[in-house]
């Protein structure tokens, strides 16, 4: 049986003290341990939370944090082997326009695939289109906030949609599921969405999240949280409420331990084109040194015990197996 290991993280934040390591450290130095087990991965998806740009004109919207790395950041994507990066959330246009163009030119030139922001509503709508073994995969990517750095049909921007089934609005969302699915054997939904440090979805979220799968979804990858929620297997598909964090420098919560965190892979059954089981891998982020690691020894624990009780909240079953949780489907 050929299998295709799909690998997924919730934010990957490189500007700031990260970009600042970076550029003492070289490019592999944000992953840690991490990385030649993420660069196995058949493909890989991520959320980029900056952009990567020589531009340094802030936007004009009054935020507490703008997320810029230098041009040479882009390294640290390729020498992971990142395939995909979602480009709709609310760090795209800290930059302006400019920066987020420039950051998509960056990652046209490198061969990284993207989507969910653009130079018009037609392209940041667009899905991104990826193949590993013969096997097609269509991802779209959308964001519910900012509101105002939405795409247009003449304005660059994010592809914004709001936690809503109204079908003035949700319609949109089924249309584009659809035309994903004639061009791909999966369609995977990534969402920047919600409020920060929220531990669980709420009912909005979650018939939000299940009109997506019935709109013929397989796997739905949110993040936006900064922690990672629980996972549910709805109709025998995962949805990945929040992915939580991966790469960053933030100030850590004590209670809700934004710096415990997890790198999902779904396993996939090449010739029945069927998702197999999860894979969920225990990290560290050690914010203070802008690196993530695998989780050892009392907080290794710490992260499987998080894990087992947010899935009660679905009554996912979570087995560990050695180093990592399995949900098998």
């Amino acid at each position: 049986m050929t299998q295709i290991s799909v690998a997924f993280t919730g934010d990957v934040m490189l500007g700031r003290v990260v970009n600042e390591y970076i550029n003492r450290y070289g490019p592999k130095y944000p992953w840690g341990d991490v990385l030649p087990i993420i660069k196995k991965a058949d493909l890989s998806f991520i959320n980029l939370e900056c952009v990567i740009t020589s531009h340094k004109q802030k936007s004009k919207m009054i935020k507490p944090f703008y997320f810029r790395a230098d041009l040479k950041a882009i390294e640290v994507l390729k020498v992971a082997g990142i395939d995909y990066v979602s480009l709709a959330n609310n760090h795209s246009l800290d930059f302006q326009e400019k920066g987020l163009l420039d950051c998509i030119e960056l990652l046209d030139k490198s061969g990284i695939k993207h989507a969910g922001a653009g130079n018009n509503l037609k392209e940041a709508s667009k899905p991104a289109i990826l193949e590993s073994k013969g096997v097609k995969f269509a991802v779209l990517s959308y964001a519910d906030y900012p509101e105002e750095w939405k795409a247009l049909e003449t304005k660059g921007g994010i592809n914004h949609t709001p936690i809503t089934l109204d079908e003035k609005y949700f319609s949109q969302v089924r249309n584009s599921i659809k035309q994903a699915r004639q061009q791909a054997d999966f369609v995977i939904f990534s969402i920047h969405w919600g409020p920060n440090m929220r531990q669980y979805p709420t009912e909005e979220f979650i018939e939000f999240a299940h009109a997506v799968m019935d709109a013929s979804v397989d796997i739905f990858h949110g993040h936006s949280a900064h922690v990672f929620q629980p996972i549910e297997i709805y109709k025998g598909k995962p949805i990945f409420y929040d992915c939580g964090d991966f790469i960053d420098d933030y100030a850590v919560d004590p209670e809700l331990r934004n710096d415990y965190a997890l790198l999902y892979f779904v396993v996939i059954d090449e010739g029945k084109k069927k998702i197999e089981r999860i894979e969920l891998l225990p990290c560290f982020i050690h914010s203070y040194k802008c690196q993530v690691n695998l989780a050892k020894e009392e907080i290794f624990q710490e992260i499987v015990n998080k894990v087992k009780e947010l899935s009660k909240f679905f009554q996912t079953k979570v087995k560990l197996v050695k180093n990592k949780l399995v949900i098998n489907l």
